[in-house]
């Protein structure tokens, strides 16, 4: 079960910091219900602070971001959080809480002030960690588990929320291959349950396997939008990156398309 609140847009949004360059501007994205949404693009484009202005966690220079229709500027923090779950790049627990607790406190927004977790809450908690599939890792300490269960245990934390849209940054950053795959299986059941996603990352492939739609940001813009299979090709790679790449297919099984860089052909 999802929250209610599955589709998320952002109209014209622009963002600088005080007395600083523009980080991006002019950003128009519409993402459906129960869809995909990878944000592609070299470091320094904004991905991270858009998908923050997204969360509700900072407030765009100019523009706004409707959930459902409805700008984000106008509910309060608890209201969002209730809607969209947010999974930063990198975040470590300086205790060694349980994973369960962990998970358990994407519950918070759903509680009074001094309120403590129901049997309903710990019961959602559980479906959460059964969902991301790291259910026998519940009552491990969360310093003593590997970097790709800490991910998983972030977007467990996350729907726990019940949220209707999933925001993700750089959720396969420094993971070995078999998380990264883990994760993007994740990725693709959540949105077959109905929650809408939209993800930060740096490899066009993860893009190719999970997405229904795909936005390259560049030089403060949107450089390209649409599906996967025409965004994602050899010369728009070559510009957004600087180096050179093949986009072949895969026959059967696979039938895919993969997104494969020609080493010794970066531009300087």
């Amino acid at each position: 079960m999802v929250g209610t609140g599955n589709s998320i847009s952002v109209e014209d949004v622009a963002f600088n910091y005080p007395g600083g360059a523009s980080v991006f501007t002019g950003i128009m994205l519409a993402v459906e219900e129960g869809s995909v949404y990878s944000l592609l693009g070299p470091n320094g484009t904004g991905k991270s602070t858009l998908l923050k202005c997204m969360a509700g966690l900072i407030s765009p220079s100019h523009g706004r971001v409707l959930l459902d229709g409805r700008d984000i500027a106008g509910m309060q923090p608890h209201e969002i959080a209730r809607r969209v779950g947010f999974v930063p790049q990198t975040q470590a627990s300086p205790f060694p809480f349980l994973v369960r607790d962990i998970v358990l406190m994407g519950r918070a927004s759903h509680l009074g002030l001094f309120a403590i977790p129901s049997t309903e809450d710990e019961d959602i908690a559980a479906d959460a960690l059964d969902r991301v599939g790291i259910s026998h890792l519940a009552d491990r300490p969360c310093t003593g588990i590997s970097g790709g269960e800490w991910q998983l245990a972030l977007i467990a934390r996350a729907i726990a929320q019940r949220p209707g849209v999933l925001l993700l940054d750089e959720p396969t950053s420094h993971l070995d291959l078999g998380n990264q795959m883990r994760v993007l299986d994740v990725i693709r059941r959540l949105a077959g349950d109905g929650i809408t996603i939209v993800f930060a990352t740096h490899f066009p492939d993860h893009a190719l396997l999970t997405s229904n739609r795909v936005a390259i940001l560049k030089d403060q813009r949107i450089l390209a939008m649409g599906r996967p299979e025409d965004v994602i090709r050899e010369e728009t790679m070559r510009r957004v990156y600087g180096t050179d790449v093949r986009i072949l297919h895969l026959g059967d099984p696979f039938n895919r398309r993969i997104c494969v860089p020609v080493a010794g052909r970066v531009k300087p």
